[in-house]
């Protein structure tokens, strides 16, 4: 695979012509109809609308989706997300129950929850997690859980209300490469997220994070990054395109051939990591259900 080249930010009005292999179905049918009817009869939020998401209508059609808690403005403004920014809502204690409940009439086996980062709560929204957790576990015996969690500013006590009701999984993603972190994830440090990894692994956490390509990273920066996620104790690794959702996010430097991420999740395998995902089209919570199991020999 060639070296991904190193390419400055472009002016937003430029545009990198999107390839053949980025298209996506539009989303229909009953499932589909069935989750968004689910969705808002509990006023939920999910990443697949506000993150713009390219699997929604592959996931909903399939009956499942990726909850967001904690409400839908983020405390931060990282360059690549579509989710709104700004002063969010006051926390809503009743939310985990309506997670709970329409986990419970969908009938998920695997249930996958993200939130926006609530920097301006002493907690960081840690309680909202626990809850939402717990809640879910005692309606949903049999639903195992996968919890896509912010870093909580390195405010650790946070972090162990996590480990403490200890999710099947729980994945924090590192975005991108060391040398981008700042331009791609302003209130973020590279460091502190693979910290966030280790001290998950420690607890005796099954640990997962995402890496997007296609901000200006090169090959060697994306194996190191994955080098470094590896050596921090994650087992789960997921490799994706980034896909700019409006004209004032970082744009697209370059789309990503499916045989460089194919070459890619090799790489992983070799190094050491348990499952690599590793796709175009990938997102941190695509095919999540089979994320709980070692993907070795896995093509």
């Amino acid at each position: 695979m060639q070296e991904l080249p190193v390419i400055a930010a472009e002016p937003a009005t430029t545009r990198v012509k999107k390839p053949d292999w980025l298209r996506v179905k539009l989303p229909i049918g009953e499932n589909y109809k069935q989750v968004r009817n689910l969705v808002d009869t509990h006023k939920l939020h999910t990443i697949c609308e506000s993150g713009n998401c390219p699997n929604m209508g592959e996931c909903w059609g399939a009956g499942t989706a990726t909850f967001m808690i904690l409400g839908n403005i983020c405390t931060r403004s990282c360059g690549f997300c579509a989710v709104a920014t700004g002063r969010p809502e006051a926390v809503d204690f009743d939310e985990p129950q309506r997670v709970a409940e329409a986990i419970y009439l969908m009938k998920v086996k695997h249930a996958v929850i993200t939130s926006v980062d609530r920097d301006e709560l002493k907690d960081g929204g840690s309680i909202i997690w626990a809850n939402t957790i717990n809640a879910v576990r005692a309606l949903n015996p049999e639903t195992t859980m996968e919890t896509l969690i912010p870093d909580f500013r390195g405010q650790w006590e946070n972090l162990q209300r996590i480990i403490d009701v200890a999710p099947e999984i729980v994945s924090h993603n590192l975005e991108t490469v060391e040398r981008l972190t700042k331009q791609v994830r302003i209130q973020a440090k590279y460091h502190r997220s693979l910290e966030v990894i280790r001290r998950l692994k420690e607890g005796g956490m099954r640990t997962k994070s995402g890496i997007m390509l296609g901000l200006g990273e090169t090959k060697e920066e994306v194996v190191q990054a994955m080098q470094d996620l590896y050596d921090n104790g994650c087992d789960v690794v997921t490799l994706g395109q980034y896909l700019q959702p409006t004209p004032k996010h970082l744009p697209v430097a370059r789309f990503v051939h499916p045989d460089e991420f194919a070459e890619l999740r090799e790489i992983g395998y070799n190094m050491g990591l348990d499952y690599v995902e590793s796709g175009p089209l990938v997102r941190s919570s695509y095919h999540a259900e089979k994320h709980i199991v070692s993907g070795r020999n896995k093509g």
